[in-house]
């Protein structure tokens, strides 16, 4: 997708915030005027926002750091999901499990359970009835849910990206407790202050979402593939011939010339001894 600029916020509708009676009174930087009883967001300032939760986004991924995309409101679901497959991070899109950052060794806990049930031959699925098999299957199915996006995550994420900050109170909350960072879309009925990099903007817009999460993941892949290119030019200089400049090295390659030189000479001499014993001979006769 292109670059995230003025007219394709404005084409999105990122601007419309709530009715003003939804305000919160903290979110007065971001807005610009209020038309027909609802506040209008200020665009640049979405802008400013974009970039620089872009530019920290890329210190972290140049770090080997880890994200987290949430956003479990319906119209973010899926495009939560698809962004977050794209990039190759993890995501939660089912209902946020209270816990599920600050209570991770529980969390760990319910994934390893998950991973038993879904290990084919498991020894857990021997000598049960029909019943109890089928429970361990509803069982199998609603962790599967639950943790689909974070199956694989191995630690705290670095970063949270979250879609509707209002929305994900309680995620917001435990990445703070853990001061985790936060990049979240906040809308004008949400305290700002609760998050690390603010991206004012409209949070229920599909389209909204859609383009300012491509911006994101795009960032994070541009990322990744400088950090691939600096490990291939390492790999690339370690294979490369070294160059013999130290100097006791070259001292070794003289010292093998000086040997050959001392071998020719002594070559000399026994020729030159050889030479004068025959003459002893001759003259002896």
């Amino acid at each position: 997708m292109s670059e995230v600029n003025f007219e394709n916020l404005l084409s999105t509708g990122a601007h419309f915030g709530h009715v003003t009676r939804k305000w919160h009174p903290a979110y007065e930087p971001y807005i610009l005027m209020e038309r027909n009883g609802v506040h209008i967001i200020n665009l640049e300032e979405t802008l400013t926002g974009l970039k620089k939760a872009q530019d920290f986004l890329s210190q972290v991924i140049k770090k080997n750091g880890e994200v987290l995309f949430v956003g479990t409101k319906k119209q973010a679901k899926d495009i939560v999901q698809q962004e977050a497959d794209r990039c190759g991070m993890f995501y939660v899109v089912e209902r946020w499990l209270g816990g599920t950052l600050t209570n991770y060794s529980t969390i760990k806990k319910s994934i390893k359970r998950l991973q038993m049930l879904e290990k084919e031959g498991s020894s857990i699925y021997h000598n049960l009835t029909k019943k109890e098999i089928q429970m361990l299957n509803r069982e199998r199915v609603k962790l599967a849910d639950q943790h689909r996006g974070i199956k694989d995550m191995r630690r705290v994420p670095d970063v949270l990206i979250v879609v509707d900050a209002n929305f994900e109170s309680t995620a917001i909350q435990e990445a703070l407790r853990l001061e985790i960072p936060v990049i979240a879309i906040v809308d004008s009925n949400t305290d700002p202050s609760l998050v690390s990099h603010v991206i004012p903007a409209n949070d229920d817009s599909i389209r909204t979402i859609q383009l300012i999460l491509s911006a994101l993941t795009n960032t994070i892949l541009s990322a990744q593939v400088k950090d691939i290119d600096k490990q291939n030019d390492k790999v690339k200089d370690s294979e490369s011939p070294k160059k013999y400049d130290h100097p006791v090295l070259k001292k070794s390659v003289n010292f093998e010339k000086d040997v050959s030189l001392d071998d020719k000479e002594e070559n000399v001499k026994d020729s030159s001894d050889g030479s004068d014993k025959t003459n002893d001979i001759v003259g002896s006769d």
